[in-house]
C-alpha cells in the first residue's frame, strides 16, 4: 500500500498557503463492499471546529497513484479536477458541519481508498484515511459467536408473595435433609436393637461410669 500521508501532502501543497498551523489525523481506514451500479456516499464530519473547505482525494491501490476529485466550501461551492468526471462523483455540503462524497453507478474501476481533508480558518488541517471501497467483492463472513456458558441459577424467595415454584425448590432440599437424620436415627436405634440385653446393660454402665 502507498503511504497516504506522505501522497496527500503532495498533492494538496499547491492547493493553499504553506505555513498550516496543525495537521491532525484521524479514524484508521474502514472497508465497504457496495454492488456493482450502485451509489455510495462517504462522510466527512468535522467535529473538532468550524471547518470551511473539505478536499477529497482518491488513491488507487493497482496503480500507487493518488487523484484529486475536488474541494467544497461552507457556501456548497464545489471545484473538481481537471479529469474528474462531474457525472459520476458528486462533492456538496450536508448540514451542519458535514461534507460528503456521491460516487453515481459505482464499476469495478471505482476501486480504492476515498479520503477527505478538513480545513480551517486558522489553517488547521485535519486529515482523515476515509474509506476503502471494494466493489463487486464480497464481504469477509464475520466469526461465529460464542455464546457464554449459562450461570447457575439459584432461587432467591422474597419473604411475601414467592413467585410460583420458588418455594419447591427450597421446600425439596429441606425435606431431603430430615429424611436423611431421620434414616440415621432409625438405624442406630435399629442396631442397638438387634445387641443381646447384657452388651446393653454393660452399655448404659459404662455411661453411667462416666
Amino acid at each position: 500500500m502507498i503511504l497516504l500521508p506522505l501522497a496527500w501532502a503532495l498533492l494538496t501543497a499547491p492547493l493553499w498557503k504553506s505555513g498550516s498551523s496543525q495537521t491532525l489525523l484521524e479514524d484508521p481506514v474502514t472497508e465497504r463492499y457496495p454492488e456493482i451500479h450502485s451509489n455510495e456516499t462517504i462522510d466527512c464530519d468535522c467535529v473538532h471546529s468550524h471547518c470551511d473547505f473539505v478536499y477529497w482525494f482518491y488513491s488507487n491501490l493497482n496503480t500507487g497513484k493518488v487523484q484529486f476529485l475536488g474541494k467544497c466550501n461552507n457556501a456548497d461551492r464545489d471545484t473538481y479536477g481537471s479529469d474528474v468526471k462531474k457525472g459520476h462523483f458528486k462533492i456538496q455540503k450536508r448540514g451542519g458541519m458535514s461534507f460528503v462524497l456521491r460516487i453515481i453507478d459505482v464499476t469495478e474501476a471505482d476501486a480504492g481508498i476515498y479520503s477527505c481533508v478538513l480545513k480551517d480558518k486558522s489553517q488547521n488541517e485535519l486529515w482523515k484515511p476515509g474509506v476503502f471501497l471494494r466493489p463487486g467483492v464480497t464481504p469477509p463472513t464475520p466469526p461465529p459467536k460464542i455464546k457464554p456458558k449459562p450461570r447457575p441459577s439459584f432461587c432467591r424467595c422474597p419473604a411475601k408473595n414467592p413467585p410460583d415454584g420458588c418455594g419447591s425448590m427450597i421446600l425439596w432440599p429441606l425435606v431431603g435433609l430430615v429424611a436423611s437424620l431421620a434414616l440415621a436415627l432409625i438405624c442406630t436405634l435399629y442396631y442397638f436393637s438387634r445387641l443381646p440385653k447384657k452388651c446393653r446393660h454393660n452399655f448404659v454402665k459404662k455411661r453411667q461410669m462416666t
